[in-house]
């Protein structure tokens, strides 16, 4: 691994430890040559899958994007930063275990839907406001009966 301050080839690994829900390995590391500490995320390679919008158009799909429209939606709500990262990786389980290559971005975001319905009311209002595109006051109150519903 390259130091990210010196470029030098040759790092040590201080500490190793599981990161989020065991996705992923967090590792101190440290330039044997100018001894700057940083940190580094390790992650199984899964295949990439392609999202088709509404529109027919393709593209890659991307964490980040679904991380910052979580992020949006849980803005200024109780949802901490580890609970959005649970929330993304669940998610990415349920759209990797469909086991297809391209995955529509209706299903991606009812998987969203599904995952902060049990976590934050106020952020699955403010993410089905965005994704179900309410048009009017009576849409919005539709989908709130709905919520009252299910309680």
């Amino acid at each position: 691994m390259r130091c990210n301050q010196c470029k030098f080839e040759d790092t040590k690994v201080i500490e190793s430890r599981e990161a989020g829900d065991a996705e992923a390995i967090r590792r101190r590391r440290e330039c044997l040559n100018c001894s700057h500490r940083f940190t580094t995320y390790e992650r199984i390679e899964k295949p990439q899958l392609v999202v088709i919008k509404n529109d027919g158009t393709r593209q890659l799909y991307s964490r980040e994007k679904l991380l910052s429209g979580l992020y949006r939606a849980c803005e200024k709500t109780p949802v901490t930063s580890m609970q959005i990262e649970q929330l993304a990786t669940n998610v990415e389980n349920k759209l990797y275990a469909i086991g297809e290559p391209e995955i529509s971005s209706s299903a991606i975001g009812q998987a969203v839907m599904d995952e902060l319905a049990n976590t934050n009311e106020v952020a699955y209002v403010r993410f089905a406001s965005v994704y179900r595109r309410f048009k009017d006051i009576a849409s919005f109150e539709k989908e709130l009966s709905e919520i009252r519903n299910k309680k």
